[in-house]
């Protein structure tokens, strides 16, 4: 099982608590883990991939292990920390601020 944490405005959305455990079938990977999020919470569809496209939005970020994976290739394998459920994948929503 994969945790996931999301910033609570996508909680309130899907109806939830963190963490967001979610079992990958095949590949563990962020387009995989972000699939299984939004087939099992539909309300999420759209918040954090533009629905077309299936880009990241720009103010979502990934993070897992210390590590910001946003930028990453949706495609490349999550960290073993994540898959074998030691660290979770996190959400978050930009900070800004003047």
């Amino acid at each position: 099982m994969i945790d996931v944490i999301l910033p609570a405005p996508l909680l309130r959305l899907a109806r939830v608590d963190n963490p967001v455990s979610l079992a990958l079938e095949g590949e563990a990977t962020q387009r995989h883990l972000l699939d299984a999020l939004e087939a099992r919470f539909p309300a999420l569809r759209g918040t954090t991939r533009d629905r077309h496209s299936g880009q990241r939005r720009a103010y979502v970020r990934f993070f897992a292990c210390n590590r910001d994976l946003s930028d990453a290739s949706p495609d490349a394998p999550l960290p073993e920390a994540v898959v074998d459920g030691r660290e979770p994948f996190l959400v978050v929503g930009a900070l800004s601020g003047g």
